[in-house]
């Protein structure tokens, strides 16, 4: 069962998803020596932003920071999740050795060609975890109006990929069409997965997804095989759970 945290604001929000981060970050880099993350777009850079940016107690030279899903634009494309990230925290954080960021390769977005952008980033994954199936330390995410979640839409045909790690997709039901994402084989062996979400109208789909597990929503899916599934939400878009549902808040 997903771990459910309401805060009673957007700021409150921020400043949990801050000390929560530094934690896993801090566990991780003890552990193994780095933290590995994948990062979706939306709302989330903003309120991960907030005040993991200038937090001084985080190790971020040895981050590597990875993408959940991403468009096939230019990384200068206001739709670019890549720019999103780079605006609300990598420009902030120079830290972050450059070599530690896996961008979706550039000429295969800008080409829209989502076939070869997805075959290079699974090569990218690939050489990061020397060949094993991806382990996220920490694995952020959004959710979507319509229960999505990377670019993972219900009822879509890659719901059901199963051999892929990295995937194309050339019909989002979101503009733009050409994306890649992540598959749920690479999702579910994450070690731990974070969705953020603010807002009323976020309220009606965060209550079907806690508590109506026969939706088979795509958020819903997501049950990491030897990990924990956490959601970090403010009292909005909570409004709708029951109380037995959300958990205080403590590290």
């Amino acid at each position: 069962m997903p771990i459910v945290y309401s805060f009673a604001n957007g700021d409150a929000l921020s400043s949990g998803l801050n000390e929560f981060v530094e934690k896993v970050s801090r566990d991780a880099i003890a552990d193994h020596g780095h933290l590995s993350i994948a990062i979706s777009g939306g709302s989330l850079p903003k309120i991960l932003s907030k005040e993991l940016a200038h937090n001084k107690n985080v190790e971020f030279s040895k981050w590597h920071i990875f993408w959940a899903d991403e468009r096939c634009v230019s990384h200068t494309n206001a739709d670019s999740n890549y720019l999103e990230v780079k605006k609300s925290l990598l420009d902030h954080i120079p830290q972050i050795p450059q070599e530690n960021i896996y961008a979706i390769n550039e000429k295969f977005a800008s080409e829209k060609d989502a076939e070869r952008a997805a075959v290079d980033y699974e090569e990218q994954l690939k050489k990061f975890f020397k060949n094993q199936l991806p382990s996220f330390d920490l694995l952020l995410l959004g959710m979507g109006p319509d229960g999505h979640c990377c670019s993972l839409f219900p009822g879509h045909p890659l719901l059901e990929e199963k051999k892929r790690l990295v995937a194309p997709i050339f019909d989002s039901p979101k503009p733009p069409p050409e994306r890649i994402t992540l598959t749920y084989p690479v999702v579910n062996n994450s070690k731990l997965v974070v969705f953020v979400t603010a807002g009323d109208g976020k309220k009606d789909m965060v209550q079907q997804i806690i508590e109506q597990p026969e939706m088979d929503l795509p958020c819903q899916r997501v049950k990491p095989t030897n990990g924990q599934v956490y959601w970090f939400i403010d009292h909005a878009a909570a409004a709708k759970l029951r109380k037995e549902s959300c958990s205080e808040y403590k590290l």
